[in-house]
C-alpha cells in the first residue's frame, strides 16, 4: 500500500485526570473515505482535532510522509481543511464573503477567487444564499456555507489533499446529508483526497465509506471495511444496541436495523 496521506503514532490525550484518547495509532490513505464512529464521548472529535493540529498531543504526526513540524501553517492550509461541528462566526458577513475566506491561503486574484467560490457554492447548494447575511441562516444552511468554504480552501491542493469533516450532516435535511457525503466521496474518487468524517449514522457511514474506525472510551476497538466493522456483536458492545445487519436490497453495503 502506498505511503499514507496522514499518519499518527501512539496518540494519547488527557484532560485533567480523564483519558480522552488512549494510545491511538492510525494511518489515513489517499483516495479513501475513512469514517470515525462511536458513541458520545468516545473521542472521535478529539482525534480529528489532534490530527489537524487543532489540539496538541504527544503523537508523531506526519502529512504525506513529512513530520507535521516541517509544514508551516500557511502551506498546510492549502492541503488540509477542517470543517468543525459548529462555527462561532457572528460578524454580519454575506454568505459569499464567508465562502471566500477559504481562499485566503490560495493567494489568487479576486477574480479567480470569485470564480472558485461561485463553483463551490454551487457544489454545496448555497448559490441562492450568496447575498444573504450569514447570521440570518439556519443551522443547516450555515453548515453548507462552511462546506463551500473548505472546498474553496482545497481548490489548489492537487494530489496532496486532506479533508476533515466533523459531523457534517448533523444539521442537514435528508437530501443535503447525502449531497454532502457524495461530495466527500467524489473528492476521494476523482481527486484522490484523503477524507476523514465523524458520523453518528451507521447507515450513512456504511454507504459512503471505504473504512470505518470505531472508538469507545478513547480506545480504537474496530478498524475495517463497512462489512468487517458493522457486526451486530460490535454494535452491541460499543453502543449497547441490539441490531440486525443486512445487505442493502440494491447496493453492496450493509444496513443496520433494530433487532426488535
Amino acid at each position: 500500500m502506498p505511503e499514507p496521506a496522514l499518519s499518527a503514532k501512539n496518540m494519547s490525550i488527557k484532560f485533567g485526570s480523564k483519558t480522552i484518547l488512549d494510545n491511538i495509532s492510525i494511518d489515513i490513505h489517499a483516495g479513501q473515505v475513512t469514517t470515525l464512529l462511536g458513541p458520545n464521548g468516545a473521542g472521535k472529535s478529539t482525534l480529528l482535532k489532534a490530527l489537524c493540529r487543532e489540539l496538541s498531543s504527544n503523537a508523531d504526526i506526519e502529512y504525506f510522509g513529512h513530520s507535521m513540524t516541517k509544514w508551516s501553517p500557511q502551506r498546510l492550509a492549502k492541503h488540509l481543511a477542517m470543517l468543525p461541528q459548529n462555527s462561532t462566526l457572528t460578524f454580519p458577513f454575506l454568505v459569499h464573503e464567508v465562502v471566500e475566506l477559504g481562499g485566503i491561503p490560495l493567494g489568487t486574484s479576486n477574480k479567480e477567487l470569485n470564480e472558485i467560490s461561485k463553483q463551490k457554492m454551487g457544489t454545496a447548494d448555497v448559490s441562492h444564499l450568496s447575498s444573504r447575511l450569514y447570521p440570518s441562516l439556519s443551522g443547516g444552511e450555515k453548515q453548507r456555507v462552511h462546506l463551500a468554504r473548505v472546498l474553496t480552501q482545497l481548490h489548489h491542493a492537487d494530489e496532496q489533499c486532506i479533508l476533515m469533516l466533523d459531523e457534517p450532516t448533523s444539521a442537514l435535511d435528508l437530501a443535503h446529508q447525502h449531497n454532502t457525503l457524495k461530495i466527500a466521496r467524489d473528492l476521494a474518487d476523482t481527486k484522490g483526497a484523503a477524507v476523514i468524517v465523524v458520523l453518528h449514522d451507521l447507515n450513512l457511514a456504511a454507504q459512503y465509506s471505504d473504512r470505518l474506525v470505531v472508538l469507545k472510551d478513547g480506545e480504537l476497538v474496530c478498524d475495517g471495511s463497512p462489512w468487517e466493522a458493522l457486526k451486530p456483536q460490535m454494535i452491541e458492545e460499543v453502543y449497547g444496541y441490539s441490531s440486525l445487519v443486512e445487505k442493502h436490497p440494491t447496493m453492496d453495503f450493509p444496513q443496520v436495523h433494530p433487532a426488535h
